[in-house]
C-alpha cells in the first residue's frame, strides 16, 4: 500500500503542479472573458470538483471555502456571480493540495475499496481519487493549450511531484 499512495501523491500532485503553473503563467489579457470558455473559469471549475471530490461528504453537505460557492452543482452552466482572481484560485489550489494530503495520509485498502460517496459516479473511493486526477490533468492540458495558442507560450511538463510534501 505505501508503494501505491506514493506513487498516487506523487502523480496528483504533478497534476495539481500542471494546473498551478498554467494559471500562474496566465497574462490578465486571457484570464479574463466569459464562463463557460473564460481561463478563470475553467481554472475554478476543476478546482471546485477537485475539492468535492476529495471531500468524505457527498455534495448535499459539501461547503467549498470562501468566496466559492455551490453554481458548479446546478446541471447547467451558472457562472459565480463575478470572475474570480488568480490569487484567489492559487489559493483554493492549496486549500485543494492540504486536503489531498490528508487523504493520501488516511489512505488505507478498506478506504481504497469502499464506494464513493457520490452516487452518480458509481465507483470505489480509490477509482474516483484516480478519476479525480485524470480531471485535473485534463483541465491543465486544456488552459495549457489555451495560452500556446493566445501567447505561444505554455509551462514545461511535470512528470513527478515532491516525494515528501509538507503542506
Amino acid at each position: 500500500m505505501d508503494f501505491w499512495r506514493s506513487a498516487i501523491r506523487q502523480q496528483f500532485h504533478a497534476a495539481i503542479d500542471m494546473l498551478a503553473n498554467a494559471i500562474e503563467a496566465c497574462p490578465d489579457s486571457v484570464w479574463s472573458g466569459q464562463a463557460p470558455r473564460a481561463f478563470w473559469y475553467l481554472a475554478f471549475h476543476v478546482l471546485f470538483f477537485l475539492d468535492l471530490y476529495l471531500s468524505e461528504e457527498d455534495e448535499s453537505r459539501f461547503h467549498p471555502p470562501s468566496p466559492f460557492g455551490l453554481t458548479e452543482l446546478e446541471d447547467e452552466v451558472v457562472p459565480p456571480e463575478r470572475a474570480y482572481g488568480k490569487n484567489e484560485l492559487l489559493g483554493y489550489l492549496e486549500h485543494c493540495r492540504k486536503k489531498l494530503e490528508t487523504v493520501m495520509s488516511g489512505m488505507t485498502q478498506a478506504w481504497v475499496t469502499n464506494p464513493c460517496p457520490f452516487p452518480y459516479r458509481d465507483m470505489s473511493n480509490g477509482e474516483l481519487l484516480l478519476y479525480n486526477m485524470r480531471h485535473v490533468q485534463h483541465h491543465a492540458a486544456q488552459l495549457n493549450m489555451l495560452l500556446r495558442q493566445t501567447i505561444d507560450s505554455a509551462p514545461r511538463w511535470v512528470s513527478k511531484g515532491p516525494q515528501n510534501i509538507k503542506v
